[in-house]
């Protein structure tokens, strides 16, 4: 019989239930995470809720479940994979009752990757999360294997980047963790093309408005997004946010920045973005610290 490629996870993250207070932002809600399972040759995706009745299985009855309910024959799992109620059950469990059987485990070491400050780190979801936290969304791209990616529905704001002729898209983000406020280049496709993005993530400190928001100018692209979903690719930080003295101070950073993201991605924004640096840029001494 043809084998099949499944994936099990939990959803929401268990630590929502059991421990609310210490759930970690999650960096790949499921309207990501499907679509990237399935392209990476996953033919099923298992969820499963974390109610008491599947929170409340031990080690032992977990392991049963796989074994004789789902009939895995090979699992996958990291070194530090932990199971059951209590997390009880470990690797070192899963070889000992593995041991013999038709079940065959394949435990899968931590990758180390080379950061862009030439030091090696375990690539693990508490690390990509402060590399997130400070705006090092390329590092966090190293150790993804692909550009941070935030996916929301566009909706209505206060339309100031039209009338100063660079219309945003305002997407809303939900139960998605934001990197830290600051301007970033990026990029989002739209049908068959690919734009370049100039994207603030953070508060409007021109403006005086105070609530976070996360705009994108898709450079070149003219149409309506409203309600759209759209999925925007974080590709490497610009600049901080900063107070600008005027309107036009701002619009001339904002075309600075526009240049940059078009640079960066080249000629063709859909191709990969290969270089492992790019040029040094400064805010123009127009713009104010606030």
């Amino acid at each position: 019989p043809a084998r099949i490629l499944a994936v099990v996870t939990f959803e929401p993250h268990p630590s929502t239930v059991l421990r609310p207070e210490q759930a970690p932002p999650r960096l790949t809600p499921p309207a990501i995470k499907e679509p990237l399972l399935e392209s990476a040759g996953a033919d099923y995706l298992i969820v499963l809720p974390p109610e008491p009745q599947v929170l409340n299985l031990t080690a032992e009855q977990f392991w049963h479940i796989l074994r004789d309910q789902m009939q895995v024959s090979h699992l996958v799992e990291g070194s530090t994979f932990r199971f059951g109620k209590g997390a009880a059950g470990n690797v070192k469990v899963l070889r000992e009752w593995s041991a013999g059987s038709s079940f065959e485990l394949h435990v899968v070491d931590s990758v180390e990757m080379p950061l862009l400050d030439m030091r090696f780190a375990a690539v693990h979801s508490s690390l990509i999360r402060f590399l997130l936290e400070f705006g090092r969304v390329r590092d966090a791209a190293i150790c993804l294997g692909r550009p941070y990616l935030l996916s929301g529905i566009v909706g209505h704001g206060a339309a100031r980047g039209r009338k100063i002729g660079i219309p945003t898209a305002n997407l809303k983000i939900e139960g998605q963790m934001l990197p830290a406020q600051a301007v970033y280049a990026g990029r989002c496709r739209i049908g068959d093309r690919v734009y370049a993005a100039a994207v603030n993530i953070g508060t409007t400190p021109t403006f005086g408005q105070n609530l976070p928001q996360v705009e994108a100018h898709l450079i070149g692209f003219q149409g309506d997004l409203y309600d759209r979903r759209l999925d925007l690719e974080l590709l490497d930080w610009l600049r901080d946010q900063y107070k600008f003295p005027n309107v036009d101070a701002l619009k001339a950073q904002i075309e600075r920045d526009k240049a940059v993201c078009v640079d960066i991605l080249g000629r063709d924004p859909s191709r990969p973005i290969a270089r492992a640096y790019v040029p040094e840029r400064q805010v123009t001494a127009s713009a104010q610290t606030p």
